[in-house]
């Protein structure tokens, strides 16, 4: 039996069939030609991390397209910008090193995954890459401040099925968003009326 078809035989498989074989082989251990191309023109990504005890964390990260620095068919650099500094991933990354990534660009219904192990570098081997001190914000630019190194593991294209079905880019749902003014995180309460029922 074949690796990826052994990697197929699980108690979903078995209960629900197995995928096409065009499925099975995509994954694969380095970057295609087509996956660099979509990274390169990624402006948006989320970052899957988890601790040493399974607790699981996903962290959007953005920038302008090409953040993420391909150095060759099997590693990532990814920088890291100064945020909230509660650093959950990077803990998450410290005590394992595995992580996951999908690569999303605005009114492309496909995405791209990529799995692998992390190496954190400093602010210094950065510069050795020659990457930015500093990466675009519309609040202001922020400093680049570390990285991980992303060695691939999987690659592959995910289907366009998710985001078809959400309508996630949808140019008239984001217009009646956009228009609306609505922000559910942004929601102010309305006092109860004096001598309200409690």
């Amino acid at each position: 039996m074949e690796e990826s078809e052994t990697a197929c035989d699980n108690r979903f498989t078995q209960t629900f069939g197995v995928p096409i074989e065009r499925v099975r082989t995509k994954v694969k251990d380095y970057l295609t030609e087509p996956i660099k191309a979509f990274i390169a023109e990624s402006p948006f990504l989320v970052m899957s991390t988890s601790d040493s005890q399974g607790r699981c964390d996903a962290s959007p990260k953005g920038g302008k397209p090409g953040f993420v620095r391909i150095l060759d068919d099997r590693h990532l650099l990814l920088p890291d910008v100064a945020g909230n500094r509660l650093f959950q991933s990077y803990l998450n990354m410290d005590a394992n090193p595995h992580v996951g990534l999908i690569f999303l660009i605005p009114g492309i219904s496909e995405v791209v995954r990529v799995n692998g192990r992390v190496t954190i570098v400093s602010r210094e081997a950065l510069d050795h890459q020659e990457v930015e001190r500093s990466m675009y914000n519309p609040d202001g630019d922020r400093a680049v401040q570390q990285g991980i190194v992303v060695e691939v593991e999987e690659s592959y294209t995910h289907c366009p099925r998710a985001l078809n079905f959400s309508g996630l880019w949808d140019i008239e749902a984001i217009r009646e968003q956009k228009d609306s003014g609505c922000h559910p995180l942004r929601v102010t309460a309305v006092p109860a009326a004096p001598g309200a029922a409690g």
